[in-house]
């Protein structure tokens, strides 16, 4: 299964004036979205190539138990998929929301201990 690249690559909304505006104002995160939008996008045309694969093993048949034997074996790694996906979509998200933060807080803010007394 492939994994999107961590590149910091600068998303064009261009095309979608309403996701440029947001961009304006919160790069950082419309980018962390545009990446988990991306990574949303491969999982699922992935399982979907998959689910097509299934159908055509499963119309190759030739017994009850090939048939259940191969759905076994196609749910088990649906599961592992699934859980594997959605371990990614959070590590992307916590992530996003920490470079957000990040990018929130002023680079100029005092320290505790910086108050001249």
């Amino acid at each position: 299964m492939g994994k999107t690249s961590n590149k910091a690559e600068a998303p064009d909304f261009s095309a979608m004036p309403m996701a440029a505006a947001m961009a304006a104002v919160n790069p950082v995160g419309m980018s962390a979205w545009k990446q988990i939008m991306d990574e949303s996008s491969r999982f699922v045309s992935e399982r979907f190539e998959q689910d097509v694969e299934l159908q055509k093993a499963m119309l190759g048949c030739s017994s009850p138990q090939e048939l259940f034997q191969l759905q076994s074996e196609f749910y088990t790694k649906a599961v592992q998929d699934y859980t594997a996906e959605a371990t990614r979509i959070f590590e992307m998200m916590t992530k996003a929301t920490q470079d957000t933060m990040k990018e929130a807080t002023a680079s100029h803010a005092r320290k505790y201990d910086d108050v001249p007394l």
